[in-house]
């Protein structure tokens, strides 16, 4: 995946602003890379736009080979639910179905339905550790499943890549710890590439690479060559040089 000069703006002419300035990065195949930056910075316009959620208002983003910007609309609905998976802070669960019904959602908005549906089910659900609760129902679950739920419905396609939007907001720090060892395992053993939009240090320890922006405009990046608390403590450190202070917590609180 590449982005090349990307930019955003919002409002009319005589009060527009850029979300996005010029930004251009690259993500290689079954990199697991977080996106960092101050409030404001253009991380979820970022997202959006990657995800073909939004459209930039100059520049592009390739996939592969392909140019998102010049597909149709339709091409590009079925490169979503083709290629793309996708998980939410508020995970977007619909309540009067079960978890295997809702991890399985994705594979039923075909015009077929996949052979093979319940052996992708019963893989997803092996892999997030849900395979006891496919038959309760969302409101019968912990937040932490809840996301975990949400975290199935997105692998359950084989999507090439994953976008996180700030995937452990609402969790306590025991669920975000294990959503987070279950995305590094869906990376590592399923060779998914996964970006990951968040705010958070600890969250960020466990990509293999952060890129911060600022302003809109790519800042820079690191890199884990080391263990995950001294990644931690590099995140932390880059975090201080882009706000100008300096804090330090432990990376492994929970």
């Amino acid at each position: 995946m590449e982005v090349q000069h990307i930019t955003k703006y919002y409002g009319s002419r005589s009060n527009r602003f850029a979300a996005l300035n010029n930004l251009s990065f690259k993500i290689d195949a079954g990199e697991f890379v977080g996106i960092m930056g101050p409030s404001g910075a253009g991380k979820s316009t970022l997202l959006n736009i990657m995800a073909t959620i939004d459209q930039p208002s100059a520049g592009k983003v390739l996939i592969g080979n392909q140019n998102l910007g010049q597909m149709t609309d339709a091409e590009l609905a079925n490169f979503r639910r083709e290629k793309l998976g996708f998980i939410f802070q508020d995970f977007n669960l619909l309540p009067d179905m079960t978890v295997q019904e809702n991890i399985a959602l994705p594979l039923t908005l075909g015009k077929t339905v996949a052979p093979d549906l319940l052996d992708r089910v019963k893989i997803a659900a092996e892999i997030l550790g849900l395979s006891n609760v496919l038959t309760r129902y969302p409101e019968a679950l912990s937040v932490g499943q809840r996301q975990r739920v949400a975290s199935a419905r997105a692998i359950i396609t084989r999507p090439e890549l994953i976008f996180a939007d700030e995937p452990t907001g609402s969790l306590d720090s025991l669920a975000a710890t294990d959503l987070l060892r279950y995305l590094t395992k869906l990376n590592l053993e399923e060779d998914v590439t996964i970006m990951m939009v968040t705010h958070d240090a600890f969250t960020a320890s466990y990509c293999n690479r952060i890129i911060f922006i600022k302003d809109g405009t790519y800042f820079a990046e690191v890199t884990r060559r080391g263990s995950r608390q001294e990644f931690f403590d590099r995140i932390i450190d880059m975090e201080a040089t882009i706000s100008g202070g300096h804090q330090h917590v432990p990376a492994d609180r929970a």
